[in-house]
C-alpha cells in the first residue's frame, strides 16, 4: 500500500466512524447517509485510490478541475456531484459528466441545465441549494435561493426535460441568524424539505454538512454529507 493510499484509508476510517457513531446517537441506520468526498484541488489519482477503498460519491465545485478529472476516470463506477455555484456558459460541460448538480438556485440555469442534458440524452438530477443567510427574492452569499423561492424552482425541475428533482442541498451560512448555528440551519433545512415532498414525494435527498460540522447534519436528518478535508487533508493553495 502506498503512502498516500494508507493516509487516505486511515482519514476514511475516521470519517466513517464519526458519520457511525452519529448514526447511532441519532437513532439512525448507517446506510442512512452517504458519504460524497470532495476532491476539489486534489488530482485524479487521489479519486482512484478512494474508488479501491470504496468511495463511490465524489463532488467538484469547479468545471475547469472537474471535467479533466471526470475524463480521466471515466473507467470507474462513480457519482459525479457538482456543487459549486454554476454559471450557464459551463453548463454544457457540466452535464457531460456530472450525474447530480446540488447548487441549482435559479430558473435560468434550470433552463440551461435541461437544453443541455436533452442534448447529452442524460438525465440529471438536481437539488435547490438553499440559502438559509438570504432575504425573501434573493441569493445567498455563497449562492443558493432563499427559502420562500424553493418551491418555483421545484415546479420549474419537474416541468423541465432532462431533469429529476432529488432534494435540497445547503452550506451553513456565515451570516445572518443560522451564523454558528449549524444544527439550527440544518433542522431548518429538514422542515423545508419535509414541505417540498408533500408535494414532491420523490425529493428526498438532503445535502448538509462538511468536515467540521457532518455530526450536526447527521443528527438533523441529512442523507447525503459532503467531506473533503477530513479525507483528503488541507487543501493545497492554489495559484
Amino acid at each position: 500500500m502506498t503512502d498516500r493510499k494508507a493516509q487516505l484509508a486511515a482519514n476514511l476510517a475516521q470519517v466513517e466512524e464519526r458519520i457511525a457513531s452519529s448514526c447511532a446517537a441519532a437513532g439512525r441506520k448507517r446506510e442512512e447517509v452517504t458519504l460524497i468526498v470532495v476532491t476539489k484541488t486534489y488530482p485524479a489519482s487521489d479519486v482512484r485510490i478512494l474508488h479501491e477503498l470504496g468511495v463511490r460519491h465524489v463532488a467538484e465545485n469547479r468545471d475547469q478541475d472537474a471535467a479533466p478529472k471526470a475524463t480521466a476516470c471515466a473507467d470507474l463506477s462513480l457519482t459525479w456531484h457538482f456543487v459549486g455555484q454554476l454559471q450557464t456558459n459551463k453548463v454544457r460541460s457540466v452535464t457531460s459528466y456530472a450525474d447530480i448538480v446540488q447548487s441549482v438556485d435559479r430558473t435560468k440555469l434550470v433552463t440551461a441545465l435541461s437544453a443541455a442534458a436533452v442534448r447529452g440524452e442524460r438525465e440529471l438530477g438536481c437539488l435547490i441549494q438553499v440559502a438559509l443567510d438570504a432575504e425573501s427574492g434573493e441569493r445567498g452569499e455563497r449562492g443558493g435561493v432563499a427559502p420562500d423561492g424553493v418551491e418555483e424552482l421545484a415546479v420549474a425541475i419537474g416541468e423541465a426535460p432532462g431533469l429529476r428533482l432529488d432534494g435540497l442541498m445547503t452550506v451553513a451560512p456565515l451570516a445572518g441568524e443560522y451564523a454558528g448555528r449549524q444544527r439550527a440551519a440544518f433542522d431548518r433545512l429538514m422542515e423545508i424539505s419535509s414541505r417540498l415532498r408533500a408535494g414532491h414525494p420523490a425529493a428526498n435527498m438532503v445535502s448538509a454538512g462538511m468536515s467540521g460540522d457532518l455530526e450536526d447534519a447527521v443528527a438533523a436528518g441529512a442523507t447525503h454529507v459532503r467531506v473533503g478535508t477530513a479525507v483528503l487533508g488541507v487543501r493545497p493553495r492554489l495559484g
